[in-house]
């Protein structure tokens, strides 16, 4: 999707339409822009950015908090439109995902013309706009489908993966952050053609287990299939306060309704762990995590919230002030394992 969050704002509230927007934290405190529009975008403006940086860069910039409930609804929204044609739908997030047409429900065999068929109901049904990608594998098509942001569509067919990889900009490159960017240029590695000249093991010496993937991807090489059924290993939610919280009750209420935030999340996803994980990041930036895990499963804001006082009860908060809190749980409730594991177990 395209500037997915700041999209929907645009369409639901015409005030803002035309206009730079960024959907996220307020700018007076330590807000971060979760989505900026295209608008916002040309002076600058980027996710992840803190809010107040991105008020700097654009002075008139408007900001609105984000509404996850409804972003939620029309991810699903989405993804109807998707299952129309396949039922091989990986998704990435909320506004992405991979599909696989190889087999498509509607005998079209067009990648192309699929493609443009889930442009047209995305826009014609809910008045957004997405980009598309079509390739032959997941990270070619992950390129394509930033490469004409937004309202694109870019197809890279097998004979021309090569000559476009070799003359794509290294940062261009799916899973190259800004550190390795950074990296590979003080290395003189520029473009895809340039990363090609270092071998494998050259790679590896120079940036890990990471260096494997670098050499194979620059090569368009990408086996892996398309996952339906992604495992998903746990579930968080974590916020970053304004103002650094520095009473433990003050912390203590914020932790709670991370919990109830959190049941609701696990509710949607029919889900319920062992293991809960608190997080808390100080005012130095400084940041630790402790674990516990329960003999029974948990799913209730009131069972998680009793663990996490219990972990925070054995955490040293004196003179400590706490930027930011976290809490995830994990370990999930598997019927087949338990059953391997107790015969005599049956559900109802």
């Amino acid at each position: 999707m395209d500037a997915f969050y700041a999209s929907v704002e645009q369409r639901d509230f015409p005030e803002l339409r035309n206009k730079a927007l960024a959907v996220g934290g307020s700018p007076d405190g330590r807000g971060v822009v979760a989505t900026a529009s295209y608008e916002a975008r040309k002076y600058g403006v980027r996710s992840a950015m803190s809010s107040r940086q991105a008020l700097q860069l654009c002075p008139h910039l408007i900001f609105t908090r984000p509404r996850f409930d409804v972003y939620r609804e029309i991810s699903n929204q989405i993804r109807a439109i998707f299952r129309r044609y396949t039922d091989l739908i990986e998704p990435l997030s909320l506004d992405e995902a991979f599909l696989d047409v190889t087999e498509d429900k509607q005998g079209i065999g067009s990648a192309i013309e699929i493609a443009k068929a889930i442009k047209t109901a995305i826009r014609e049904e809910l008045g957004l706009t997405a980009s598309a990608g079509v390739s032959t594998n997941k990270f070619i098509t992950k390129i394509a489908s930033d490469y004409q942001k937004p309202d694109g569509l870019t197809f890279i067919g097998p004979s021309k993966i090569i000559p476009f990889l070799e003359h794509l900009p290294i940062d261009k490159f799916f899973g190259v952050g800004k550190v390795t960017a950074e990296k590979m240029k003080n290395m003189g590695i520029h473009t895809g053609q340039e990363l090609k000249e270092f071998t494998e093991n050259e790679l590896i010496r120079r940036f890990g287990k990471s260096g494997k993937f670098f050499y194979h991807m620059v090569r368009g090489e990408d086996n892996r299939p398309v996952k339906p059924n992604r495992i998903v290993k746990s579930i968080g939610i974590e916020d970053t306060f304004e103002t650094d919280l520095k009473e433990e009750q003050e912390m203590l209420k914020e932790l709670g309704a991370l919990c109830i935030k959190l049941e609701k999340r696990l509710e949607g996803r029919a889900k319920q762990g062992r293991t809960v994980t608190l997080k808390i990041k100080f005012a130095n930036f400084s940041q630790l995590t402790r674990s516990k895990t329960s003999a029974f499963y948990l799913n209730t804001a009131e069972d998680i919230f009793r663990q996490v006082t219990d972990l925070f009860g054995n955490v040293d908060m004196e003179d400590k002030r706490v930027r930011l809190l976290g809490v995830t749980i994990s370990n999930f409730y598997d019927a087949d394992l338990e059953k391997l594991h107790n015969p005599q177990l049956r559900l109802f």
